[in-house]
């Protein structure tokens, strides 16, 4: 069967004007796009097996329909090849659940970006990065995918800088973010894994990230105090976070994994570790019933279950990082998706 578009086609003398007229439309995120037309747009939902008009989700407070074709376009605009659109496309139906909180996200001056997760086979198939500058450049799957998310929350959503995006500052995640864990050097079982999927199923999980905080420690070779190290990253994140992510680099992971210790004992250890006065908070008392005798202290997290934890980055250089979620984590919660 013969697939169609809905979409308004616009026909331009040349390339140059139409790339000048979708940054003069506020169609862009400030960089050149690929031009996206009716065959290229047609060939990136082929990967998908899903109707054009298919809904797959709302932007509520706007009243905004998402289309497989508004997503497609968007993906193609990016750079994506066409065999990234299924990648898109979960990516996409994760942040328009509820639970995520899009709207509050985007409008928000607290400037957080989507970083997408790929997990799965999918991450080898098409080329997504999670080694070396893992959050860097030159890895055409990361740039782009990441990028098609932002394309779609702009164009599909409304939420341009200075309109509905309020952000004081953002930063850089916002055009792009996207990643893999390193999984041939973690310790751990994979994000995915731990999300419910099988090691044979690819799937997405999505977050409201703020800017990384970078971490570093090349001396110390015990779990003990490697994960000291995170106490500072994580008071700067602020006190009681529902959820956050912690990526360790291989070097970090090595030292972890060789004494044995899983996601758990990593989880409990940087609760119990990452606790500070209230007055260290600034915070005055924070904490609900009798006050105790000494400094009221809280914790970083509100449980050990608020850490998400993964390994990604390159083999060489201690050097990981700490990612607070929006809203201390609790008004957006990450969403999985499963790829296909």
């Amino acid at each position: 069967m013969e697939t169609s578009l809905m979409s308004e086609s616009i026909t331009f003398q040349s390339e140059t004007e139409a790339i000048e007229h979708y940054f003069t439309s506020g169609w862009t995120d400030g960089l050149p796009i690929i031009l996206p037309t009716e065959k290229n747009v047609i060939e990136a939902i082929s990967h998908s097996n899903r109707d054009p008009s298919e809904v797959v989700g709302m932007e509520p407070v706007k009243n905004r329909t998402i289309t497989v074709e508004k997503i497609a376009i968007n993906s193609v605009m990016a750079g994506c090849k066409p065999e990234y659109f299924p990648s898109v496309l979960a990516s996409i139906e994760a942040v328009l659940e509820p639970e995520f909180n899009l709207h509050a996200i985007t409008a928000s001056t607290m400037g957080a970006a989507v970083l997408a997760v790929i997990s799965g086979p999918e991450a080898d198939k098409i080329g997504v990065n999670g080694v070396t500058s893992v959050f860097g450049p030159g890895h055409r799957a990361n740039a782009t995918i990441g990028r098609a998310i932002r394309l779609t929350l702009i164009n599909a959503t409304g939420s341009r800088s200075g309109e509905i995006d309020k952000a004081t500052l953002g930063h850089p995640g916002k055009y792009t973010w996207c990643m893999t864990e390193n999984i041939v050097r973690s310790p751990f079982e994979s994000l995915g894994i731990e999300r419910g999927f099988s090691e044979n199923q690819s799937s997405v999980t999505v977050f409201a990230g703020l800017s990384p905080i970078q971490v570093s420690n090349h001396s110390e070779k015990t779990p003990e105090t490697i994960l000291n190290s995170f106490s500072d990253a994580l008071f700067a994140a602020g006190p009681n976070q529902g959820e956050i992510i912690i990526v360790f680099c291989p070097e970090h992971a090595k030292y972890l994994g060789a004494e044995g210790w899983t996601k758990v004992q990593v989880k409990d250890y940087l609760y119990d570790m990452a606790t500070r006065s209230n007055d260290d908070w600034g915070q005055g008392s924070i904490n609900p019933g009798p006050k105790p005798t000494g400094p009221e202290m809280t914790h970083s997290s509100i449980g050990p279950d608020s850490f998400t934890l993964m390994v990604a980055g390159g083999n060489a250089g201690a050097f990981s990082c700490v990612i607070p979620i929006w809203g201390g984590g609790s008004n957006s919660q990450s969403v999985s998706k499963l790829i296909g």
